[in-house]
């Protein structure tokens, strides 16, 4: 799993989910931007809708919590 601080942040957030009693989180990112750092993470994408400028999509993610 990557190390750096966004990896951290991700990680706080999902261990208060999990407190919380979350058993999934959600998420969306543009095509460009994020996908595979949440993929790394464990994220799956569940769906895209295009959007502008043509080539660019938001990409929905999910991961589950064990």
């Amino acid at each position: 799993m990557p190390s750096g601080i966004g990896s951290r942040i991700i990680r706080l957030a999902e261990e208060e989910a999990i407190r919380r009693g979350c058993r999934a989180a959600v998420l969306y990112t543009i095509s460009f931007q994020a996908p595979g750092f949440y993929e790394r993470l464990g994220y799956r994408v569940f769906g895209r809708i295009p959007c502008e400028p043509p080539g660019i999509a938001r990409v929905f993610m999910t991961k589950e919590f064990a």
